[in-house]
């Protein structure tokens, strides 16, 4: 698989360690095949000097030559705000390379906004919103690649996701978001001193890469079977969000006969227009499953659970349909935003945030040995879990087969998310990305015999007749 490269980036002058593993082929059903190079990133030249959170300025570790990080020394808060004062000139931008990706306009991230201020343009800023704030939340985002070396997955023989698996590591680093905006709330940043909160630990434990950590890729593609995932073979977004909502039923189930302990702590909903979702069409949001998914979530109680919310779509053929791209960079500014799953075809990638024409994202093509963090381990080394290169993408060239992810804390956070995508529905022009209603009413209710036309919206769905997802399990039923 190859990396998407950065705008004006220049050709790296290290080689390539190979691949131990050879490249796996994908199965007949794949729509799409991953390319079987992989580019060597930058390392910047002060990635030996600066130390947490100032690891925005290191480059990706090449972990396929097994190559062993530094330790850092942990600076204090002093030093800290010196070198965010420093870096936020523009000349220190371009020594870095920052400036080959991000210009001085707005960035939307997650949700949040980041102006570059003239202070910060010429050197003497100490904000907290302009773009030095922005390489700092980035990097402290979770960031999930290709592994090496892991235990074998199922009767595969493969114990390497490289060339394939760049679908399932973009899933895992939406989901791991929302887990980190759950439990530390979006404010958070890594900390420059261990030991480390114990959410954040137990959050990535459960992306570690074997069978015991709830959301590994063993899991997945176990889970994801009747999806046609499969080790060695590419999948695509909608596929990825249904092995998401198996896994979590059953990881549920497993709590509920075990110690009742939730490894996912919110409801979720997968939000599609018809039984397949690959017809394409405007999913619907509908606000009466949300409710009844976070009830069920409750074992039956009335009360509001957080919520993640996944929409896969389809928006365009070969291309993405152009008509789409405002609303989708307008996605990033709803505070609910958990991004995109997407990139170039059979290139998936974890687009996190929008500047201008261009895609923001995490690349989870880099190769690194496998990890498993133990719950416990507030002393762990994490540092394979974060990139400091910001790569972009322009919205243009992004895979039409795509899925968006929103986490609502609570009603009201979900109020505010139907409320805003409801604004969208009315800038759309007829095509919007998704929709929002109060209730499902049944398909052969929606139309008139006669003509086909009109929607008689009379009838309500029993919520017995839906599924875990909140989707109807019959193909009479069909969500408005």
């Amino acid at each position: 698989m190859t990396s998407l490269p950065e705008r004006g980036e220049a050709p790296s002058s290290n080689s390539l360690c190979k691949e131990d593993t050879a490249p796996a082929t994908s199965s007949s059903t794949s729509e799409h095949k991953e390319d079987s190079s992989s580019k060597q990133p930058k390392i910047s030249i002060l990635s030996s000097v600066f130390t947490p959170p100032f690891t925005i300025f290191e480059g990706q570790q090449d972990s396929t030559c097994d190559k062993k990080s530094p330790k850092s020394s942990s600076g204090s808060y002093g030093w800290s705000r010196i070198l965010r004062r420093i870096v936020g000139s523009t000349s220190m931008w371009r020594l870095l390379g920052c400036a080959k990706v991000l210009t001085s306009s707005d960035v939307w991230f997650l949700g949040k906004c980041y102006k570059e201020s003239p202070e910060e343009s010429s050197g003497g800023s100490d904000s907290e919103s302009g773009h030095a704030a922005f390489l700092e939340d980035f990097s402290s985002r979770i960031w999930i690649t290709y592994r090496k070396g892991f235990d074998v997955i199922s009767d595969s023989k493969l114990t390497s996701d490289v060339n394939w698996g760049c679908m399932v590591r973009s899933s895992q680093m939406l989901v791991a978001q929302a887990l980190i905006f759950h439990h530390l709330g979006r404010s958070w940043r890594k900390p420059p001193e261990k030991p480390y909160n114990p959410e954040y630990i137990g959050v990535l434990h459960l992306f570690g890469d074997s069978e015991a950590c709830a959301f590994s890729i063993h899991n997945l593609l176990q889970a994801g079977k009747g999806y046609g995932l499969a080790a060695g073979s590419w999948v695509g977004p909608y596929a990825m969000c249904r092995a998401w909502q198996t896994l979590i039923r059953t990881n549920r189930e497993q709590a509920d006969a075990v110690d009742g302990k939730e490894n996912f702590p919110m409801a979720l909903y997968v939000v599609s227009g018809d039984e397949d979702g690959e017809r394409g069409g405007a999913p619907v949001v509908c606000i009466d499953v949300a409710a009844q998914l976070c009830s069920d979530f409750n074992k039956g109680q009335s009360t509001w659970s957080p919520i993640l919310l996944l929409v896969p779509l389809v928006l365009g053929l070969d291309k993405i349909n152009p008509r789409y791209i405002p609303l989708l960079k307008e996605t990033f500014t709803f505070p609910q935003s958990l991004g995109i799953l997407g990139g170039k075809p059979g290139t998936s990638t974890y687009i996190a945030g929008v500047q201008d024409d261009r895609a923001l994202y995490l690349d989870p093509h880099e190769v690194q040995m496998a990890v498993n963090i133990a719950p416990d381990n507030l002393e762990a080394d994490t540092s394979s879990y974060h990139c400091s290169v910001v790569r972009d993408l322009a919205l243009d060239q992004i895979d039409p087969s795509l899925a968006i992810g929103f986490y609502c804390r609570d009603k009201d956070g979900f109020d505010d998310f139907c409320s805003r995508a409801s604004e969208l529905v009315e800038k759309a022009n007829g095509a919007p990305l998704f929709t929002v209603v109060q209730s499902i009413v049944p398909s052969k209710q929606m139309y008139k015999q006669d003509d086909g036309l009109g929607c008689s919206g009379s009838s309500m769905a029993n919520h017995d007749d839906l599924d875990g997802s909140g989707e109807a399990g019959e193909e009479e039923w069909q969500i408005l």
